[in-house]
């Protein structure tokens, strides 16, 4: 190839990733423009709260969302502290944003006031906490009684509290992924410049993968949440360093074999493209399974994701080789390799060594070994609770609206200001009421009507009531009947108590549907537990059947498989553990999913570029030397990588929420594991135990055998 042209490649592709940067870069302050964090829009269309809610706009007269002002002393209330609480209640009635602010209502035991104040949900969920921001400064401005105790709760204020939670996920959450990955990587290269290209790649790979989902996310192809825009973060990072130490490791190998730069580059992109394409469209394959999913947030994190580690592959196969190849052995800087100076450990010497010459000895006795202590691990699983967590704790730490609940659920009936909705025929009004209202955990019933000041009448109408001329209001021949609960809408509790309720007014007619807070709750935990079920089977088909076409091999493929199954149930043993420890055993039942999707792809990823490498050399020096070759050549690199990935999905727990902390603990958990013991120890010696029959049906088993 002419010269000129090896200059202009490299230079094409280096200028064509700056401008990537350049467009993707700013990308990252708007991402947040359009996240939703509101469960309701996450549900599958046919469950009865989305439903309800698509219809609620028509009943209530706009898109409202309740915040909670509640205050509570020891003692009672007299007028003066009633008439400070009124004071405020017309501060907060002027406020932008706030459409319509009810009466002070006092509590029975006269030691509580709440006021609730409808605000304009129709906007992002950005102004939406802007107008919650503004309600608490008001009341914190506010004149209130001696010794009262205040909070913001309700709907709107725990969407302001989750925002509050996913705000530092631009700045912190990268801040700290990108800090770890550069320390790791300037202890595994010792050298300054190398670590910088590599984070380069991988910050190239982001800008690409968030300006390409941001454009989607715009246009409306896609709906993104905060925690699949941090998800997001971290898996581009983490799998964009892995394929560029994968790539690094062959060019090193290369540069110390060959003088030419070009050639050197060619080498090592003909070693490292089948298994960075391999491992990076296994994982895409696993994550597309989440398509199948009945949840609309776990559908999204699907393509989503994908976009990214198709960013990452992108990036390793073009960015980084071009790179390296401008700056050739200054990059390794101060131990550049050269056909004199490989700066490669002689054979026999060296960690890998000692770990290959011990799987060669004792290779019975380390699978099993590997095997039981896995095993032990996994025994934690009889801890895990995966059914669900209130809504109350989903953010870690601090919480305003989880204080505001404690002191409504003190003073009130616990659903007050987050009503249970039930949509009814016109005609079963009186039935639907009646039955709803014998349901033990309801506390009293009301049917929306635009002729009620209150925007409601209370059930059944008393003839003196002042709301006894008003006439519900009709949407499509259904009436809006709401529920208050005697329980926090987030409660197990309450769910009884909404489960009950679909039971009795189904049974009055199979037309009546129940939505509300703790419908749509206990709608996502149920599609969360239909989608394990379901989608977990789907992945591991999808990535056996790679695995047979990639190594050729049924019996390998099953090997890996099997062996990154129990590397997930012992991180999901060990994690269950930890957080039992820590005091949050109970966990949503989509982290067990969305763990077992990136520890088997990801797992899968380590066992792939093992098992690539161990096939090329099994090919060469036949099976037992090719076993043990891989291992020592692959020792370091794929260790790196785990700990570099582990490390990324660590730092998600800087991020206050539930969700992510006990993600980041079971993932980082199982990639140690997988790459510590695994990948190490446990698929070498059960190869070598299989011996050349680990290939069957393929050749290589035969020439494994032969020689």
């Amino acid at each position: 190839m002419p010269t000129w042209l090896r200059v202009l490649i490299p230079a094409v592709l280096i200028l064509g990733w700056l401008a990537a940067l350049g467009l993707g870069g700013p990308t990252f302050g708007r991402l947040s423009s359009v996240v939703s964090n509101d469960q309701t829009s996450f549900l599958p269309a046919s469950a009865d709260s989305t439903e309800v809610q698509s219809l609620l706009p028509e009943f209530l007269g706009a898109d409202e969302v309740p915040a909670i002002v509640v205050l509570a002393t020891e003692g009672e209330l007299d007028e003066g502290d009633l008439a400070q609480v009124e004071q405020l209640q017309q501060e907060i009635a002027d406020l932008e944003g706030v459409v319509e602010v009810s009466p002070v209502i006092p509590s029975d035991d006269g030691q509580a006031a709440q006021v609730v104040a409808l605000l304009d949900g129709s906007g992002s969920t950005e102004e939406l906490t802007e107008t919650v921001e503004a309600v608490r400064l008001a009341l914190e401005e506010a004149e209130l009684p001696a010794g009262a105790t205040a909070a913001v709760t309700g709907p709107a204020g725990f969407s302001a509290d989750i925002s509050a939670a996913f705000a530092g996920i631009d700045g912190i959450l990268l801040l700290v992924a990108l800090g770890a990955v550069l320390v790791i990587l300037i202890v595994v290269y010792r050298s300054p410049l190398l670590p910088i290209l590599v984070l380069l790649t991988s910050v190239a790979a982001l800008c690409l993968a968030i300006l390409v989902v941001f454009l989607l996310a715009q246009a409306g192809v896609l709906t993104l949440s905060g925690q699949t825009q941090g998800i997001l973060f971290i898996l581009v990072v983490g799998a964009a360093t892995d394929y560029g130490l994968l790539y690094t490791a062959r060019y090193r190998e290369a540069l110390g074999q060959e003088r030419s730069r070009w050639r050197a580059t060619l080498q090592a992109l003909r070693g490292s493209f089948e298994p960075i394409i391999a491992s990076g469209g296994t994982v895409i394959a696993g994550l597309l399974c989440l398509l199948l999913s009945d949840l609309v947030s776990n559908q999204q994190l699907g393509p989503v994701a994908a976009i990214g580690i198709a960013a990452a592959i992108l990036a390793g196969l073009t960015l980084l080789p071009a790179l390296l190849l401008a700056f050739g052995r200054v990059a390794f800087w101060p131990f550049a390799p050269t056909p004199e100076r490989p700066r490669t450990k002689p054979e026999g010497k060296g960690l890998w060594n000692a770990v290959a010459q011990l799987v060669d000895r004792r290779a019975r006795a380390v699978w099993i070994a590997s095997a039981l202590v896995l095993g032990v691990g996994a025994v934690g699983l009889v801890q895990l609770q995966a059914n669900g967590v209130p809504s109350s704790e989903f953010v870690v730490g601090e919480s305003q609206a989880r204080d505001g609940q404690e002191l409504l659920s003190a003073h009130y009936p616990g659903g007050s200001g987050s009503p249970t909705q039930i949509l009814a025929p016109e005609g079963e009004l009186d039935a639907v009421a009646e039955a709803a209202a014998e349901v033990d955990g309801v506390d009293g019933v009301a049917v929306a009507s635009e002729d009620s000041p209150a925007g409601s009448i209370p059930l059944p109408v008393d003839p003196a009531s002042p709301f006894a001329a008003a006439t519900p209001t009709v949407v499509e021949g259904q009436v809006l009947i709401q529920a208050t609960l005697v329980d926090a809408p987030d409660s197990d509790a309450a769910q009884e108590t909404v489960r009950e309720l679909r039971e009795r007014v189904a049974a009055v007619t199979p037309d009546a549907i129940v939505g509300g807070p703790t419908a749509t709750a206990i709608d996502t935990n149920d599609a969360s537990q239909r989608d394990r079920a379901l989608i977990i089977p789907v992945v591991l088909a999808v990535i056996l059947l790679i695995l047979m076409a990639l190594l050729r091999s049924i019996v390998s493929a099953v090997l890996l498989i099997a062996t990154t199954v129990l590397s997930y149930g012992t991180a999901l043993g060990v994690g269950a553990v930890i957080l039992t420890a820590l005091g949050v055993p109970a966990m949503d039942p989509s982290v067990p999913l969305f763990a077992f999707v990136f520890l088997v792809a990801l797992g899968v990823d380590y066992n792939i570029f093992l098992m690539t490498r161990v096939r090329e050399e099994v090919g060469r020096l036949g099976h037992r030397e090719g076993v043990l070759r891989g291992l020592r050549v692959t020792g370091g690199v794929i260790t790196s990588a785990g700990v570099v990935l582990a490390a990324t999905f660590a730092a998600l727990g800087v991020i206050p929420v539930l969700f992510l902390l006990q993600l980041a603990i079971i993932v980082a958990l199982g990639v140690l594991i997988d790459t510590t013991i695994v990948r190490s120890l446990l698929v070498p010696a059960l190869a070598l135990e299989i011996g050349p029959r680990t290939w069957w049906p393929s050749r290589l088993g035969r020439k494994g055998a032969e020689s």
